[in-house]
């Protein structure tokens, strides 16, 4: 038996932040980052909370450590929180999951019937309706994926004004978080009808918007299309799982500080290689990956009249796209230090495969595996 969950309440398109105004009597805790504070979003959040008294915790950082859930907890016992509102990027939200999560335990408060509402500033993690959130370990480098019901959000608001004030490149990244995630998701061992279903409108809305949000930050059109993308994506992988990619992303990332999204982007090509395994034929036919990879080329209006050639125009189309939008296809060519990713090199295989989001892989994937598709991204 399969489970598809939808619990959290999703308001979406131009306006949706006028759901707040429903919000009575509440001590309220806006967790965001400085620089969401610095542009007056959370002032802008809280002009929607008439009948509340509102505090603001601005601590988060990219990549949120150990360090940043602890003083957002005491932010919450300072303001006696009884309802929390997460304003940012995906590192913001994991935040104030963990925030809610940690305070429920440290603090002795039921924060399991407390309102949770999750406003992206970006369109990329799709935290705003998942169980994940993912934290990190200073000292060792490494980030830790949370995985707790408890975690996901009671309401999503995704107003597509909110994310105009990003930058192209994080626009470019956590754009890439969300076709990695869809695809993923798609050929995931978890994978179900109903995240199918959300993969592919989410591949769809990628493939066409993120380029044009990308070139003008303005497009709201564009800017609402990839927040309903990057929800419907963050549905999918809660339901199916992700698989290495995510887990290489975690490693590589945690260790040489690479955005999230952009090495997501970097290794996609190659983990879409590695799944569809061309090279094997079983009974006359290609691995499940490989034939969904064909399917979703078919989606795009890719030419597939077989697997091989649907597999090969998708992994060239993602491809084409990281070029569109700017991302580096190596690690070289991002800047990083290749005498330090040989010297760690055992450390991140260990790492990845030890990652919970590789368990669900649809290819089994070893150490020797890892190491390849390191090497295929140093460049």
């Amino acid at each position: 038996m399969q489970e598809f969950n939808v619990s959290t309440k999703v308001y979406f398109g131009e306006g949706a932040l006028e759901r707040l105004r429903r919000v009575e009597d509440k001590r309220v805790l806006i967790v965001t980052d400085r620089f969401m504070n610095q542009l007056g979003v959370p002032e802008r959040v809280a002009s929607f909370l008439t009948r509340c008294t509102v505090s603001v915790f601005d601590g988060v950082v990219p990549d949120p450590p150990i360090e940043v859930v602890t003083a957002g907890v005491e932010a919450f016992r300072d303001c006696g929180a009884q309802a929390v509102v997460a304003v940012g990027g995906g590192s913001t939200i994991d935040a104030a999951k963990a925030i809610r999560e940690v305070a429920k335990k440290v603090l002795d408060v039921d924060t399991d019937k407390m309102e949770c509402f999750a406003v992206p500033t970006t369109s990329g993690t799709g935290s705003e309706v998942t169980d994940y959130a993912v934290i990190t370990d200073r000292e060792r480098g490494l980030k830790y994926p949370l995985s707790s019901r408890a975690l996901r959000p009671m309401v999503a608001i995704l107003d597509p004004e909110l994310t105009v004030s990003a930058p192209p490149s994080v626009t470019a990244d956590a754009g890439m978080d969300v076709l990695t995630h869809a695809l993923e998701a798609y050929v995931s061992t978890g994978y179900n009808d109903f995240s199918d279903a959300m993969c592919e409108k989410a591949v769809s809305l990628v493939f066409r918007f993120l380029p044009l949000a990308v070139a003008d930050g303005n497009d709201l059109l564009a800017r609402e299309k990839m927040h309903n993308a990057s929800c419907m994506a963050g549905l999918a992988f809660n339901s199916a799982g992700l698989g290495v990619n995510h887990g290489m992303a975690h490693a590589i990332g945690g260790k040489l500080h690479i955005a999230h999204g952009r090495i997501n982007a970097m290794l996609l090509p190659k983990v879409l290689a590695f799944n569809a395994d061309l090279a094997t034929v079983h009974k006359g036919e290609y691995c499940v990956a490989a034939r969904k990879y064909q399917r979703m080329a078919k989606v795009l209006d890719l030419p597939a009249p077989n697997v091989r050639l649907g597999v090969t125009n998708l992994i060239h189309e993602a491809e084409k796209l990281n070029r569109k939008i700017g991302i580096p296809a190596t690690l070289k060519a991002q800047g990083a230090d290749l005498d330090k990713v040989k010297e760690m090199k055992e450390e991140l295989v260990a790492a990845a495969l030890a990652d919970a989001t590789t368990a669900t892989n649809p290819r089994p994937v070893e150490a020797a595996h890892v190491e390849k598709i390191l090497a295929e991204i140093m460049g």
